[in-house]
């Protein structure tokens, strides 16, 4: 039976805020406006959540909240992107109810798992190097992952600000990309992003190949805990996940604003 999000611990708010800084490094945003302990994200031309959404990030700063997310409403809008709210362990208890006030609805719900990396086997799949061909590599993101309307310049340039060490991995076949995945090697953390695998190549065993190869690399490196973000309804990455190791650290969804 793959993770669920009925099994998630009660979330250990260090690990919180350690994972949810290290996000931040692992896939940056193009603007970042402080309000408080409050995270204003934006990034246009990718459709990403993770890149366009408020993120408050301390359960004690709940000053003025309605007025932080009219704030935050009006500077979304002005640069074209729909409003939306990261609600993850670390907000204010009372910001829901503030959220469904303005109109706000719960989006999907999304698990973060971690990994001991001393404690795994990562078995005899094949090795792949990282590549250092950004370009290349944002083309096959944008080829492959043709449902988040995200451009290759755009990726790209949300490649070239990540500031930790990130292994681009690329498998590829007669037919072009069939895989793809970022691994953020960030001090003795190991950040696994951009997993995809091509909609005629899944279900052939391409997506642990790419996380091991990923994961083999970081540890080389030093890290020694991985760590991913995966949607609640993905039940085969999930599935594929558990049986690699990977343990539920907590949860967090997306409110965005119906009108």
């Amino acid at each position: 039976m793959a993770i669920t999000a009925a099994d998630m611990p009660v979330p250990f708010l260090p690990l919180v805020r350690r994972l949810e800084a290290a996000g931040f490094r692992a896939w940056p945003a193009e603007t970042v406006v402080y309000d408080g302990s409050w995270l204003l994200r934006m990034t246009q031309g990718h459709p990403s959540r993770r890149l366009n959404s408020l993120v408050p990030l301390d359960p004690h700063d709940a000053r003025d909240m309605g007025a932080r997310i009219d704030n935050a409403i009006e500077t979304f809008r002005a640069r074209g992107i729909r409003p939306t709210v990261k609600q993850s362990p670390l907000c204010p208890p009372g910001l829901p109810d503030v959220l469904k006030d303005k109109g706000f609805a719960e989006a999907d719900r999304t698990l973060v798992l971690v990994l001991d990396l001393d404690k795994v086997e990562f078995g005899t799949s094949i090795d792949h190097l990282p590549i250092h061909d950004v370009e290349r590599f944002a083309e096959a993101c944008a080829r492959i992952d043709d449902g988040r309307d995200a451009n290759a310049a755009t990726i790209a340039s949300i490649i070239g600000r990540i500031q930790p060490t990130a292994g681009l991995f690329l498998m590829e076949g007669e037919n072009g990309p069939s895989a793809v995945g970022i691994c953020v090697q960030d001090n003795d953390l190991a950040g696994l992003q951009q997993i995809v695998v091509s909609k005629e190549m899944r279900r052939r065993g391409l997506g642990r190949e790419i996380v091991c190869s990923s994961l083999r690399w970081a540890r080389v490196r030093n890290a020694r805990q991985a760590w991913l973000q995966v949607l609640a309804n993905n039940d085969a990455a999930l599935a594929l996940y558990e049986t690699m190791g990977f343990k539920p650290a907590y949860a967090y969804s997306y409110w965005r604003l119906e009108a």
